[in-house]
């Protein structure tokens, strides 16, 4: 058991010099996991919810490929402002799940992007899926997933997933999509989603557009973050001033482009 935790301890220590002291991680807080194992360990959350299709029914990508373009379209927006550090690193490969009653998006370590049909539906405008795609987006690229990991299981579960340990597996791919994140990597994630929106043409505060309408219907179909995070109303205002901050210009939100996507979604 000892020689065993001695392993554990300087495999940690190697990685931890080898993979997470670089320019892209500054200000990311500390992590056991390198960059390498964002991507490894991204892919098998990944292969889990594609070949979970009961749970996680995928729209097809060829059937619904003006569907995809658009999101896609989005994505590269976000991805050419020149703001996200692992831009070049992670995959940021989009799947749209087939569940118009969840309002939920959510993002693998590696940059595996998943949004719900729902929560397309629910959303009003491009500049609004810009903003919620930004945040997920840089729920990755701050590398929020490894981080929490090491607060909570330290090297241990990389170690235990690497070996193929398929129970702890689905218990980070089912954390990962309920996103129990803390308040700071919440915070952290809208920050990000302005700074990737500013040099654009959309609204930097896109994001907040989504948590406006939560609060106006009343909150009846909140996202299960929002159970973690009761004021949205906070959150609107610091994407508000965020945009302000940052000196944002960028005005366009693309109503009518966004409405004809929805409406190739399936009924």
């Amino acid at each position: 058991m000892k020689i065993k935790v001695f392993a554990a301890l300087i495999l940690g220590l190697t990685l931890y010099s080898c993979g997470t002291v670089n320019e892209k991680n500054k200000g990311k807080g500390f992590n056991l996991f390198p960059v390498s194992q964002d991507i490894q360990l991204g892919a098998k959350v990944a292969a889990e919810i594609d070949g979970n299709p009961t749970e996680y029914p995928l729209l097809d990508s060829a059937k619904y490929r003006d569907v995809y373009q658009y999101v896609y379209k989005v994505r590269n927006n976000i991805l050419n402002s020149g703001k996200v550090d692992f831009k070049d690193d992670f995959k940021w490969k989009i799947k749209i799940i087939h569940d118009d009653k969840t309002l939920n998006a959510f993002c693998t370590p590696g940059g595996y992007i998943y949004v719900y049909t729902g929560i397309l539906k629910f959303m009003e405008s491009e500049d609004q899926l810009a903003g919620v795609l930004g945040h997920e987006i840089g729920h990755a690229d701050m590398r929020h997933s490894t981080r929490q990991m090491t607060d909570q299981f330290g090297l241990q579960i990389l170690l235990d997933i690497l070996a193929g340990d398929r129970a702890m597996l689905k218990q980070v791919t089912a954390g990962i999509i309920g996103l129990k994140f803390s308040r700071r990597h919440e915070t952290e994630a809208d920050e990000r989603s302005v700074l990737y929106l500013c040099p654009t043409q959309y609204n930097a505060d896109g994001g907040a557009g989504f948590f406006e309408k939560i609060t106006k219907t009343g909150g009846n179909r909140q996202p299960e973050f929002l159970s973690t995070h009761p004021n949205p109303e906070n959150r609107i205002e610091h994407f508000h001033n965020s945009k302000i901050t940052q000196g944002c210009q960028g005005m366009k939100d693309f109503k009518t482009e966004y409405q004809q996507m929805v409406a190739k979604l399936p009924k």
